[in-house]
């Protein structure tokens, strides 16, 4: 095992890692590196399938919409890094995953029912990310013909959806222009009047979001849509999923470490004590990417040609130089993201937003997919309890 691997998986909390007391050293448990040494090896052929498939690592279905290797996402078969570079709008990218077409232009949107301005006014106050799973609840309750729709419509639907997601950071939802871009829409929503510079910023990081195959709140979506979900249930699933501080909630965490380390001077330490205490550092090492996470390379590329001219982009570049010097985990997709909305000097909370409305792309075509395959996806458990013959019934209930 690679020492850049050994770092990416402990970094995940794949492997145990303890300080060893006196020395400048970690111990990591022998018994976790077996065991993904087992998996690795069931991967090559060389060994049995692993028992635990959906914890990281085995594939579990087929799909035609994307593939994770060392260079990043490819989506349809385009690497996702390729297409940011392009200067392929997020509004092409979800066509190109929804159709497997690269349009010239995206299709039109459908017009949603339902009294937007009502439902913004019940949820001032509230996070972005929670906003976005009561936004899709309330929406789908004002649309009868949600249900059984054909690919067209829902198409369609998925497009205004864009923009009620974008909108979900604002007071209260704006009229939509026809062409409008959905970078421009969370823009506006962060209340950050949008330039060209800071749409094509944003625009650029919604498309290195768009899409990660089989990741936690992909899956919540294909199983909804599995059971037969509408759309707008599918998208809930897959939103509330999201919000768990494991997944698009590593934006807050990474935000909140930025934020406690308060000046550039102080990160280096910041980064010492948190490794000392045997804690990973939120938003460095992902187990897809043992010699560095693609998507957060390119990221931090557009925030240095930005440069930081904040206290917090400053001090996130610290955190990340002093991460690279220690010889620690390379920088994920979070933390790309993070200093990218500090340098673009967007208002807390806006990486998670973008991640969450980029990563919706994907939700609507895996959820046309799954259902396009007429099965129910309903994974079989393995039990590891009490034997049926520990116990032996009484007339009071079970008795040893």
């Amino acid at each position: 095992m690679k020492l850049a691997t050994l770092y990416a998986y402990a970094s995940r909390g794949l492997i145990t890692s303890l300080p060893r007391d006196g020395e400048h050293a970690r111990l990591y448990s022998s018994d976790d590196v077996e065991r993904l040494r087992t998996r690795h090896a069931a991967r090559s052929g060389h060994g049995p399938v692993a028992a635990a498939a959906l914890r990281f690592g085995e594939p579990v279905l087929e799909t035609r919409i994307s593939d994770v290797g060392r260079d990043g996402p490819r989506y349809r078969g385009l690497l996702a890094t390729d297409l940011c570079r392009a200067g392929v709008s997020f509004e092409r990218v979800a066509e190109l995953l929804w159709t497997g077409q690269l349009p010239e232009a995206p299709g039109a949107a459908l017009e949603l029912r339902g009294d937007r301005a009502r439902i913004w006014s019940l949820l001032a106050g509230h996070a972005a990310l929670p906003k976005m799973a009561l936004i899709l609840s309330a929406l789908a309750l004002a649309d009868e013909d949600r249900h059984a729709a054909s690919d067209a419509a829902e198409l369609g639907r998925a497009r205004a959806l864009f923009h009620c997601l974008a909108e979900a950071p604002a007071r209260r939802p704006r009229r939509v222009q026809a062409k409008a871009r959905v970078a421009g829409t969370l823009l506006s929503a962060l209340r950050v009047p949008p330039n060209s510079s800071l749409l094509e910023s944003v625009d650029r990081a919604l498309v290195l979001c768009a899409e990660h195959e089989l990741n936690a709140s992909t899956f919540a979506a294909r199983v909804a849509a599995s059971a037969g979900a509408d759309l707008y249930a599918c998208l809930g699933a897959a939103v509330n999923t999201l919000s768990g501080s494991a997944h698009g909630g590593m934006c807050d965490r990474v935000e909140a470490l930025i934020a406690s380390i308060g000046n550039r001077a102080r990160a280096a330490r910041t980064v010492n004590e948190w490794l000392a205490r045997g804690q990973q550092v939120p938003g460095f090492g992902h187990p897809l990417y043992a010699d560095g996470d693609p998507r957060a390379a390119l990221l931090l590329e557009l925030a240095a040609e930005h440069g930081a001219r904040s206290d917090p982009a400053r001090t996130a570049f610290a955190l990340l130089e002093a991460m690279k010097r220690g010889g620690h985990p390379s920088p994920t997709l979070d933390a790309g993201l993070v200093t990218l909305c500090h340098c673009l000097e967007l208002p807390a909370g806006s990486a998670a937003s973008i991640f969450a409305v980029g990563r919706s792309a994907g939700w609507v075509a895996h959820a046309l997919e799954q259902r396009a395959s007429g099965s129910l996806l309903r994974p079989r458990a393995r039990y590891v309890g009490v034997a049926a013959d520990t116990f032996v019934m009484g007339a009071r209930g079970p008795e040893e």
